[in-house]
């Protein structure tokens, strides 16, 4: 098992980047902030040793294929 590697705001939009999905820093920044109800839209949480944003690219990268997996599930075609 590998150990988690975590990747700042800026590490997240190259990461993305290299799946194919382009997403500026402040597209970024809008999902790490919270909500009124504390929640992020992102698993992002604030390093507790330099303060700054951090999220575990694995978890980052099994965001979007959970939703990828809702969105075939939620197709009309039963064949895909």
């Amino acid at each position: 098992m590998k150990p988690p590697e975590y990747i700042t705001l800026n590490d997240s939009v190259e990461v993305l980047s290299e799946i194919g999905i382009d997403v500026n820093l402040r597209q970024m920044q809008r999902a790490s902030e919270p909500d009124t109800f504390g929640k992020r839209k992102l698993p992002f949480f604030k390093d507790p040793i330099d303060g700054r944003l951090k999220i575990n690219k694995q978890s980052l990268l099994k965001v979007y294929m959970q939703c990828e997996v809702d969105a075939e599930r939620n197709t009309r075609n039963p064949d895909l």
